[in-house]
C-alpha cells in the first residue's frame, strides 16, 4: 500500500504542478504565436497589402530593340516632324526618344509600370518629355486612331491578333513597321535587313467604297 500511495502522491500530487506549468507556458506560447502579426489567416496577408501590385500578365516579354535596328525603323517609316508616332510595347522608351528627336510627337504604350517609368526616366534624361507621351496600359484597348506611323516588336501571334485592329482603326496612308515579325499573308510594302534582324514596313491601304 505505501508503495501505491508513493505513485498516487507523484502522479497526482507534487508532480502535478510542475506539468500544469508546463502546459501553462505551453499555452502562453501559443497565444503569443496566434496573436503576432501573420500568424493568422488575416494577419499572413497583412504584408501583401502595403507591398506592391502583381506584376501583370505580359503577351510579350520584354526584349529592347537595338539602336540600328531603331533607326533603321524610323528610316524605313519615314518618320519626320509633324508625325505621330505610337509604339506599342514601347519598354524603355528608345524608339519613341528616337522619333521624338527627329521631331515628331511620340506616344508609347506598355503594359508593365517598371518599363514606363524607364521610360519617362530615358525621355527626361533626352530632353524630349515635352515630346513624348508615355502610357501603361493595354496595347489592344489603346486609340490608335491619331497615329501617322506604328512601330512594333512583339510576336508572330500578337501580330495576327493586332491585325484587324490596325486595319480598322489607322487611317489611310498610316505606315505600320515591324521589328522581326510579319503579318502573316499580308504582304509587307518593303523589308529592310539589320545585322540578323528583319524590319517590315506595311502601309494601311484605301478602305473599299461601301
Amino acid at each position: 500500500m505505501a508503495g501505491e500511495g508513493a505513485v498516487r502522491s507523484s502522479a497526482g500530487g507534487r508532480g502535478a504542478p510542475r506539468w500544469r506549468y508546463v502546459a501553462r507556458a505551453l499555452l502562453w506560447l501559443a497565444l503569443l504565436a496566434f496573436t503576432a502579426p501573420g500568424s493568422d489567416g488575416t494577419a499572413l496577408a497583412a504584408p501583401g497589402r502595403g507591398s506592391a501590385a502583381p506584376a501583370p500578365k505580359l503577351d510579350v516579354p520584354y526584349e529592347p530593340s537595338a539602336p540600328e535596328v531603331v533607326e533603321r525603323m524610323l528610316t524605313l517609316a519615314d518618320v519626320r516632324p509633324g508625325d505621330v508616332v505610337y509604339d506599342l510595347g514601347c519598354g524603355d522608351g528608345r524608339i519613341v526618344i528616337a522619333a521624338a528627336k527627329r521631331g515628331a510627337r511620340a506616344v508609347g504604350v506598355d503594359l508593365d509600370p517598371q518599363r514606363i517609368r524607364e521610360a519617362r526616366a530615358n525621355a527626361r534624361a533626352a530632353g524630349v518629355e515635352e515630346k513624348v507621351e508615355l502610357r501603361e496600359g493595354d496595347l489592344f484597348e489603346t486609340d490608335l486612331g491619331p497615329a501617322t506611323v506604328v512601330m512594333l516588336y512583339l510576336w508572330p501571334e500578337v501580330n495576327l491578333r493586332l491585325r484587324p485592329k490596325l486595319l480598322r482603326e489607322l487611317r489611310p496612308g498610316t505606315r505600320v513597321v515591324s521589328h522581326a515579325h510579319d503579318m502573316g499573308d499580308w504582304e509587307p510594302q518593303r523589308t529592310a535587313v539589320v545585322g540578323r534582324a528583319r524590319v517590315f514596313l506595311w502601309i494601311i491601304p484605301e478602305r473599299a467604297p461601301r
